[in-house]
């Protein structure tokens, strides 16, 4: 996979919370089997792509739930582009995403081929169970240090300055769903490219995300991603 696509992956789960959880959590149904699917829409409003999330696998050991999250993504001609996991874990009043796992298996597997030397470093993406309109969200960052031959290549995004700015009502194709929405600010660097943007996103309980937009550093609507369908 490109560099390119790297960033973007990971750019897409820095500004996502995480689709999961059980009674441990207000705003997702951890269950086996359930599954969204996201619609994804560039600037001049042309589909991008699919996104496919699925609850593989809960776990309830000693009091502690994890979840195993399957995420796979094609492109608007229904081409797989890639297939991925990672790891949800509820915490005491809410959510955390394992940063390491953030990273594609598909992506660690074609760079272990490679003999590409990685290292995965960074914070836990959390959500709270409670919001409130004003309530601000911890940071969160993932660091990716690779080299090969002497070769050596960085991706880093950060995000920061999570905030809950209000309450609406959004319509998706998957239904009219009551949400919070959480603004935040987006940082990555890989190699000569540095981007800056913002992000906004749109969380129903008991549901997760509803929709999601994106814009650039002088706040142009770069891209937004919407719930087509989910089932639990």
């Amino acid at each position: 996979m490109k560099k390119q696509h790297v960033l973007s992956y990971l750019l897409v789960l820095f500004s996502v919370p995480l689709i999961a959880q059980n009674n441990c959590s207000t705003f997702y149904p951890m269950i086996e089997g359930a599954s969204y699917q996201y619609n994804m829409y560039s600037k001049k409003d042309k589909l991008e792509g699919t996104t496919n999330y699925l609850v593989a696998k809960v776990d309830d050991n000693g009091g502690n739930t994890t979840a195993t999250m399957r995420v796979s993504y094609s492109d608007a001609k229904g081409k797989n582009t890639f297939d991925s996991d990672y790891g949800i874990t509820c915490v005491g009043d809410g959510i955390k995403i394992d940063f390491k796992s953030l990273f594609p298996t598909q992506m660690q597997q074609q760079y272990e081929e490679m003999n590409v030397d990685m290292e995965v470093t960074g914070n836990d993406i959390q959500l709270p169970n409670k919001l409130s309109v004003g309530q601000s969200l911890e940071d969160a960052n993932i660091d990716v240090n690779m080299s090969m031959s002497g070769i050596k290549m960085k991706i880093a995004v950060n995000t920061t300055d999570r905030t809950v700015i209000a309450k609406e009502s959004v319509t998706t194709p998957a239904g009219t769903f009551d949400c919070y929405v959480i603004s935040a600010n987006i940082t990555s660097k890989a190699m000569m490219s540095n981007i800056k943007m913002s992000d906004k996103l749109w969380l129903c309980e008991g549901v997760g995300i509803v929709k999601q937009e994106s814009y650039s550093k002088k706040g142009k609507l770069e891209s937004r991603m919407v719930l087509t369908s989910f089932s639990k």
